[in-house]
């Protein structure tokens, strides 16, 4: 049975969907947000998706529930949360539990 890393048990998936004036907009907030992934040493894993020409995503993956809190309340939720006039619809965000996952070797 395949088990999933300690470092990526929990996660969140997130939807985003642009007005289509916006698109680009958000596609330069996400491509941008990875920096600031990159601080939070709590999130082990972050991606930013472009699942369609005005759609988005992002998943991300955490070791404990405090981590993921900790990333809701974080830089990278705020920058979305003001993002919202840029937006077809609120954000779906979802909490996920990471059932198997490939990561590199350390």
């Amino acid at each position: 049975m395949t088990t999933t890393h300690e470092s990526v048990r929990l996660g969140l998936l997130a939807r985003i969907e642009a007005k289509p004036e916006h698109a680009q907009e958000v596609q330069d907030l996400l491509t941008n947000a990875v920096a600031l992934a990159e601080q939070e040493t709590h999130t082990t894993v972050w991606f930013a998706l472009r699942l369609g020409p005005t759609s988005f995503g992002i998943f991300d993956a955490f070791g404990s529930e405090e981590a993921r809190r900790a990333h809701l309340e974080g830089k990278i939720a705020a920058a979305l949360a003001d993002s919202v006039p840029l937006l077809a619809e609120a954000p779906d965000i979802r909490p996920v539990d990471v059932l198997a996952a490939k990561l590199p070797a350390a």
